[in-house]
C-alpha cells in the first residue's frame, strides 16, 4: 500500500527523517508531505508515532480526470466494498488546482455519487453520508487533471493531541512545534527553556519527546472506525500502543523551564501540561523574557517571539504577539523588545538558541550569524527558523 503523510509547508524534511526513523519503507519527500509504503499497519504506526505529520492518507487510486464524467467513472471503478459497508457512514472532501474542474464542492459531489452508486449496484443499497463525523473520510486531490483518491487514517487532524484544554491567541499547532524541535535539532537530554511560552506548545511537545511519549497514545483515529479494523488489525493496534506505553520514560532527563509574562497564558500552560501528563516535568514561572539568566552551562533556548503582525502586546511575548508593525510607535516598541531579547541571548554563552522568526527586525537585532536559516510557514505566514550557537 502507498501512503502520504501531509505536513506544514517547509517541514517536509523533518517529517521525512521522522518516518525513516520509524523504519517505514520507500520514504520519499514531496511537496506538502512525505510518501511511504507498507501494509496498513505502517499507516497506523505513522499515526501513533509521528510528531510532525498533519494527516496520514492511504492512496486507493490515481487516474486521469479531465472532466466530471471521467472523475465519476474513475471513482466508481474503485473496489469500495473493501472499505465500506451499508452501515458505514462516509464523507468526501476535495482539493482542486490547475484542473478543468475548478470547484472542490462539485468534485467531491461527483466522487460521492460514484461511491454510493457503486455500492448500490453491488450491495443493493447505499450507505449514509455524514459530512460532520463520518466513519470513513474519502479524500480527493485533483491537480492538473489527475485525480488521487485516498482514505484518511487520521480522523481528526494529528495536531489534535488531546491536551489543549486552553489556549492564548494564535498558538502554534502542535505538529509545527514538534517540527521546529526536530528541524532545530533540539537535544532532549539537555536543559530546555522557552522564555515566551504562551500556552506552552513548544515546552509540552519537548517534554513529550523527551519522555518518549507517543503523540497519538491517548487519542482515537479514523481507521479505528473502518470495517477492516475489527479483528487482526485491532489486536495489532493494541499491541502497538502497549509497546509505545512501555517505552515511555517516567520523567524528562533534563530540566524544562517555561516562562511567560501573562498570568492567563501561564494558567493555560499549566492546564495543558497537566492534561498532557507532563506538568511535573515543567518548571513554570511568570517573568519577562528579557530578564532570563542561564539555568545551566549548556542547554537549548527555543521560542516563538512576537512577529509584530496581527496579535497582542510585544513586551509580554509568548504565543500572543505584538501590535501591527505598520504603527510607528508599535514598531519602535517591538524593536526595543527585540534588542532586549538579543541582550538576553548574549548572556547564554554555551547555549543554542532556536527561534521562529516572523519579522526581519528580530534577525537584525541579534548580533550573531545563524548557523541555520530555514524557511517554513506558520499557517499563512512565512517565517524563518533560526538556529544560533551562542559563544
Amino acid at each position: 500500500m502507498r501512503f502520504f503523510a501531509t505536513c506544514a509547508k517547509g517541514t517536509e524534511g523533518a517529517l521525512r527523517r521522522e518516518l525513516a526513523g520509524l523504519r517505514l519503507e520507500a520514504v520519499r519527500g514531496g511537496r506538502g508531505g512525505v510518501s511511504f509504503e507498507g501494509e496498513l499497519e505502517a499507516g497506523m504506526r505513522a499515526c501513533l508515532f509521528s510528531r510532525s505529520a498533519m494527516r496520514v492518507l492511504l492512496e486507493l487510486s490515481r487516474f486521469s480526470a479531465p472532466s466530471p464524467e471521467a472523475l465519476y467513472l474513475g471513482a466508481r471503478a474503485v473496489e469500495w466494498r473493501e472499505w465500506l459497508t451499508l452501515k458505514t457512514t462516509l464523507a468526501v472532501e476535495a482539493t482542486v488546482g490547475s484542473s478543468a474542474l475548478t470547484h472542490s464542492g462539485f468534485a467531491a459531489l461527483k466522487v460521492k455519487d460514484a461511491v454510493v452508486d457503486a455500492l448500490r449496484e453491488r450491495l443493493g443499497a447505499r450507505p449514509d453520508v455524514d459530512p460532520e463525523d463520518p466513519d470513513v473520510r474519502i479524500v480527493l486531490h485533483l491537480s492538473r487533471d489527475e485525480a488521487t483518491l485516498s482514505l484518511d487514517l487520521s480522523g481528526a487532524p494529528l495536531h489534535r493531541r488531546g491536551y489543549r484544554a486552553a489556549m492564548t491567541k494564535a498558538p502554534l499547532k502542535e505538529t509545527l512545534a514538534a517540527a521546529v524541535l526536530l528541524l532545530g535539532r533540539v537535544d532532549p537530554a539537555l536543559p530546555f527553556v522557552d522564555p515566551m511560552a504562551g500556552s506552552g506548545t513548544l515546552a509540552i511537545e519537548h517534554a513529550l519527546r523527551a519522555r518518549r511519549i507517543a503523540p497519538g497514545l491517548h487519542r482515537a483515529f479514523g481507521f479505528q472506525r473502518w470495517p477492516a479494523y475489527r479483528g487482526r488489525l485491532q489486536s495489532l493496534w493494541d499491541r502497538m500502543k502497549a509497546g509505545a506505553a512501555a517505552a515511555t520514560l517516567p520523567r524528562a532527563p533534563a530540566p524544562i523551564l517555561a516562562r511567560d509574562g501573562l498570568p492567563r497564558a501561564l494558567e493555560a500552560l499549566r492546564r495543558n501540561a497537566a492534561r498532557a501528563g507532563v506538568e511535573g516535568d515543567l518548571t513554570i514561572a511568570k517573568a519577562d523574557a528579557r530578564d532570563l539568566a542561564p539555568i545551566a552551562s549548556r542547554g537549548t533556548l527555543v521560542t516563538n517571539p512576537p512577529y509584530g503582525e496581527r496579535l497582542g502586546m510585544a513586551h509580554r511575548g509568548g504565543e500572543d504577539g505584538a501590535p501591527p508593525a505598520t504603527d510607528p510607535v508599535a514598531a519602535k516598541k517591538l524593536e526595543g523588545f527585540y534588542r532586549g531579547l538579543a541582550e538576553m541571548l548574549a548572556r547564554h554563552s554555551g547555549w543554542t538558541a532556536v527561534l521562529l522568526s516572523g519579522n526581519p527586525r528580530l534577525e537584525r537585532a541579534i548580533p550573531f550569524r545563524p548557523e541555520m536559516d530555514h524557511r517554513l510557514w506558520n499557517g499563512p505566514l512565512e517565517v524563518h527558523l533560526l538556529r544560533y550557537r551562542i559563544r
